[in-house]
């Protein structure tokens, strides 16, 4: 699988954060809950908060701007947005369109993808295979999310868990051993109840609030992030020994290392971020991915794991050779 191919290769990376960061410390004078409490079941220590004119768009697009930079393009390159999110900025049109205004890369495909934390894994599979179908040469792909819009704050068990934030990746293809080598993706909607927002313009008119059966999530997550990332590595023809690094949904820390335990993956490879973000859902692999490349850990000719499961159920994994 490493032999040379016409593939999508990440060629920059970006990530945006709200101004404001919520410790537990903060929180706990709001709601019903301790440092101690949060950090013990959960690893979250801090967590980003949007503000007035902080939206799922702006933040995707400044997280985009990066990407573009890195890469050394303009916006007059991309010819593919796509923007994973659960928390759009309005019902429609597609927060894409309003990142695409903003970048003024107008004129390009744009859509959303909503598979709420594994939306970015979903998107970053669609450009990927418009990407190697020709229809797209450079692609932006970005995982931006403002869930503290939707967070019931009285919910001491569900509103100390997330975040807000963008991360994002530039896709371009191009010949070489670098690029995507395999990608899983599943769903499985029966589990609706345990992960999801009790509301929605057709059924209730109204945006509605976060609700979760967190342990019933956690024992779902392990086995099937695990199960993923498995069929990814056999796809890609790659033994999980070769891995460098993997980049996980940053949903829980105790979920991240029950996980790679299953695999045999080793702690030290593992990119860890929701100490300091909380989970930011779709945004949290690309931002956790955009951390890990600017610090000097992931470096090209890496072979890294990105993996993630959210609402519906939907998980998947990806196997890339930075």
């Amino acid at each position: 699988m490493n032999a040379s191919a016409y593939r999508a290769v990440i060629k920059g990376t970006g990530s945006a954060l709200p101004k404001q960061r919520v410790s537990n410390a903060q929180l706990a004078e709001r709601v019903d809950t301790s440092d101690e409490w949060i950090t013990e079941r959960t690893g979250i220590k801090f967590r980003h908060i949007a503000g007035p004119g902080e939206t799922t768009a702006t933040l995707g697009a400044a997280a985009a701007r990066q990407a573009l930079d890195s890469a050394g393009m303009e916006a007059g390159d991309i010819d593919l947005i796509i923007v994973a999110t659960a928390t759009p900025d309005q019902t429609f049109p597609a927060s894409a369109t309003i990142v695409q205004d903003i970048l003024g890369a107008n004129g390009c495909v744009a859509f959303d993808v909503a598979a709420v934390c594994s939306g970015f894994l979903y998107a970053f599979s669609v450009a990927e295979s418009m990407i190697r179908a020709g229809s797209a040469k450079n692609a932006l792909v970005i995982g931006s999310e403002t869930f503290s819009r939707i967070l019931d704050w009285e919910d001491r068990t569900t509103c100390v868990l997330f975040g807000d934030g963008a991360g994002a990746v530039l896709l371009s293809g191009e010949m070489g051993e670098r690029g995507v080598l395999a990608t899983k993706l599943h769903a499985d909607g029966q589990h609706n109840q345990l992960l999801y927002v009790d509301g929605g313009p057709s059924t209730t008119g109204t945006v509605g609030k976060l609700r979760m059966k967190g342990q019933e999530v956690f024992r779902h997550a392990v086995t099937n992030l695990a199960d993923v990332m498995g069929e990814a590595l056999d796809a890609a023809q790659i033994d999980s020994g070769d891995i460098d690094w993997v980049v996980p949904h940053q949903a829980n820390a105790r979920i991240i290392h029950a996980t790679v335990r299953k695999l045999g993956l080793a702690a030290e490879k593992v990119i860890l971020t929701v100490d300091q973000h909380a989970n930011t859902s779709a945004a949290s692999v690309p931002l956790a991915l955009d951390l890990a490349v600017r610090d000097g850990r992931i470096k090209q000719g890496d072979l890294i794991v990105l993996e993630a499961m959210g609402g519906g159920f939907t998980w998947g994994a990806s196997i890339v050779r930075f």
